[in-house]
């Protein structure tokens, strides 16, 4: 069963949702397409989506 929570989005700052099951949370903004999903015992990302947001080596 998975536990539902309104938060910030990262990204834009509107509401978005984060769910969290038995292994993963999923955070996702549907304004601005935003998604995170990570492993919710060993913290590692999954899958990741941020459209404007430029990778910084």
């Amino acid at each position: 069963m998975a536990t539902k929570q309104t938060v910030r989005c990262p990204n834009c700052g509107t509401l978005a949702e984060r769910s969290y099951t038995h292994q993963v949370t999923q955070t996702q903004c549907h304004r601005c397409d935003y998604l995170m999903i990570t492993c919710s015992v060993t913290g590692k990302v999954v899958e990741a989506y941020a459209p404007g947001l430029s990778l910084r080596c």
